[in-house]
């Protein structure tokens, strides 16, 4: 009797979103861990931007991230 065939692994399964997650988090941590000096001051300009231009650097953040993940496919 054969063996039932293996069920196609989704390109997304919850190991990869939450592999992608703790990346994210590496990656969120580096800055102020090598210069919170640094990452300090950065937040204190990022506190003075108005709404509309947070609301553009968000939105070019989530273009970069869609462009690499299509890139990454």
């Amino acid at each position: 009797m054969a063996a039932a065939p293996a069920r196609p692994r989704s390109k997304l399964d919850s190991t990869t979103f939450w592999a992608a997650m703790a990346l994210v988090l590496v990656i969120e941590g580096l800055f102020p861990l090598i210069s919170p000096a640094g990452w300090r001051r950065m937040f204190q300009k990022l506190l003075g931007l108005q709404d509309g231009q947070l609301r553009f650097f968000g939105l070019c953040s989530v273009v970069g991230g869609l462009i690499l993940l299509w890139l990454a496919s």
